[in-house]
């Protein structure tokens, strides 16, 4: 690892430390809405300022209540998923599996000067394993100092996504609050309609006229039916509060995720890559020590390696050259299997001509039979045909 990526990874040390210090604030319990009786005068102004935004002559007054702070929150979602889809999460890992990747495909034991060699290398020559080694550690070198690069960027940025969070969090919180007052103010709405407004309009039905009853009577159920949305607003805003409270523990996981991974990060900088870095630099330096050494056994045993193969070739050679003299002309295994294939096809060859023999004896008897038959039976057709066979049914001339 570089120096300057060294030294910027010990600075941020210190502004990694501050963000954890930070406490966020927690927000209030999802039932501590203050009603417009209870709250005092500075909640209580804010409160009646949002009941005069509601005009019950108007359905799109009722519709639109709030509509201000939830497309605020609309607002702050979106921010937040922007924040988690467009993070470095991801490419901080892969630069942390990354320089694993590269340590554990660093493999000293292939420079093994006593492990056995393959048919590849035995055919070619094997390449002096020092020089392997130096190139690849230099390989493994610049690798690391490209990640730790990589790794304090991703730090950077997550410092940042970090402070981010932390004001997306304050706003989600304000936001929060502001439910809370359009709330109260709906509440305290209703309440006031269900106390003073209605009645009074039913009292004024009453009083009226005969001829304007039935217009009073459906202003009266306009108000009641504009009362009914105003509480079904109320609710949604109810729900929105929940769900806003809800995105609260969201930012904070998010918030946590990243200070981890960001301490994470700057732990490998400061630590383990100058750790893996003294381990690789001592495998250099135990490789010089064995080069001599591993050169020496080498050839002691290509030395053996001749001896025993030399030995082992003359005993085979022997053993088969004096195993073929020891051999006749002809293995007498093989006569008798010939023997006995001549005997088998002369026995076989008699057996065909007997059965050919009888065949032609009993062929011959059914031809004559035949023979007969057919004689006979043109004899009878020639009598009754001379009509001696009407006479003399069973006489047949001869």
């Amino acid at each position: 690892m570089s120096e300057n990526v060294r030294q910027q990874a010990e600075k941020s040390l210190a502004e990694v430390e501050q963000i954890n210090a930070v406490v966020l604030p927690e927000p209030k319990e999802a039932t501590a809405v203050v009603s417009l009786k209870e709250a005092d005068a500075p909640v209580s102004a804010e409160i009646r300022k949002r009941m005069d935004e509601i005009d019950m002559t108007d359905t799109q007054s009722i519709v639109s209540f709030g509509s201000a702070a939830q497309a605020e929150l609309q607002t702050i979602s979106q921010a937040m998923l922007t924040d988690v889809r467009n993070k470095d999460v991801g490419p901080a890992g892969d630069s942390l599996r990354s320089i694993v990747s590269t340590i554990r495909g660093f493999s000293v034991s292939e420079l093994d000067v006593r492990r056995e060699r393959s048919w590849w290398e035995k055919l070619l020559g094997r390449a002096a394993p020092f020089a392997k080694f130096t190139a690849q550690f230099e390989t493994v070198q610049a690798q690391i100092d490209k990640i730790t690069d990589n790794l304090l960027t991703h730090e950077h940025t997550l410092l940042k996504d970090i402070k981010s969070l932390d004001v997306l969090y304050e706003k989600t919180l304000n936001f929060y609050d502001e439910l809370a007052l359009y709330i109260a103010a709906g509440e305290a709405k209703i309440e006031e309609m269900d106390a003073e407004v209605i009645p009074a309009k039913e009292a004024e039905v009453n009083a009226a006229p005969e001829d304007e009853q039935v217009m009073k009577a459906q202003e009266l159920r306009d108000l009641r039916a504009a009362r009914d949305d105003l509480e079904r607003r109320v609710h949604d805003l109810k729900l929105t509060r929940q769900v806003t409270m809800q995105s609260l523990p969201s930012i904070r996981l998010v918030q946590e995720n990243d200070k981890s991974l960001v301490t994470k990060i700057n732990s490998t900088l400061v630590n383990t890559v100058p750790l893996w870095e003294t381990q690789l630099a001592q495998a250099v330096t135990i490789q010089r020590s064995a080069e001599a050494a591993a050169a020496v056994r080498d050839a002691n045993d290509l030395t053996n390696e001749l001896l025993t193969a030399n030995a082992k070739n003359l005993r085979e050679s022997n053993t088969m050259i004096r195993t073929e003299m020891e051999r006749g002309v002809f293995d007498i295994e093989a006569v008798k299997q010939a023997n006995a294939d001549l005997i088998g096809t002369i026995e076989e060859s008699l057996k065909i001509a007997d059965e050919g023999k009888a065949k032609r004896a009993a062929a011959e008897a059914d031809l004559k039979k035949m023979e007969a038959d057919l004689r006979d039976t043109l004899a009878s057709a020639k009598a009754r045909k001379d009509g001696t066979g009407d006479v003399a049914a069973t006489s047949v001339p001869r």
